[in-house]
């Protein structure tokens, strides 16, 4: 009997393939045979999936992006789920929890933010890619932006603070983290990257909630 090959998930080892040579060799490295060889199937089965290299590569910043949004659903469900309060203390550190979701504090975490760094820096020349890097950076932006309204509204954001400005501050924030830690591992450690954080967001909070 024939072997029942899920396309989702052949397609997904093939992105999981992507994510490895990209971290390994570098984007320009990622062609379709050497992918191919990576995930340990003929270049023919990678072709049967995807259409060209355009497509593969749209393909995975697609799931490097829905992983990511899968986590930060699962600690915004935790912040909003009316069942379950959390106290302050909770609730800062389930935001913190979230934010450094976008950080490499850990193996799978590094990968991602390798591989992101590397199609940003594509996109930039490739005009296929650049919605899609766009969209990532813009979903950031709402998610930093919603934290901040929420924090004005539970009163743990100082009143003179502009939110539009502090969303882009945030934003820089993780990213120049990201960028360091990529760049230079071992100067930046997951500690002193969540102490970081910390202190930008304790910075926003009025004295008497803190």
């Amino acid at each position: 009997m024939p072997k029942i090959v899920d396309p989702e998930e052949r397609r997904r080892l093939v992105a999981e393939a992507v994510f490895r040579v990209v971290c390994r060799h570098g984007l320009e490295q990622t062609s379709l045979r050497n992918v191919a060889a990576e995930a340990g199937l003929a270049i023919g089965s990678v072709r049967h999936y995807f259409a060209g290299h355009t497509e593969l590569m749209v393909f995975a910043m697609r799931e490097m992006s829905a992983r990511l949004i899968a986590r930060l659903t699962a600690h915004a469900d935790r912040l909003l789920d009316p069942s379950a309060p959390l106290t302050p203390d909770e609730q800062r550190e389930t935001v913190v929890r979230m934010l450094a979701e976008m950080l490499p504090l850990d193996e799978e975490r590094r990968t991602e933010v390798v591989v992101w760094l590397s199609f940003a820096a594509a996109a930039r020349t490739r005009p296929e890619l650049r919605a899609h890097a766009d969209e990532l950076y813009d979903g950031l932006l709402v998610l930093t932006t919603r934290i901040l309204e929420g924090a004005r509204r539970a009163g743990r954001l100082r009143p003179d603070s502009d939110i539009a400005v502090e969303a882009r501050r945030l934003c820089a924030l993780l990213d120049g983290l990201s960028l360091e830690s990529a760049f230079h591992p071992g100067r930046l450690d997951a500690d002193t990257m969540l102490a970081v954080l910390r202190a930008h967001l304790a910075a926003l909070t009025p004295a008497a909630a803190s």
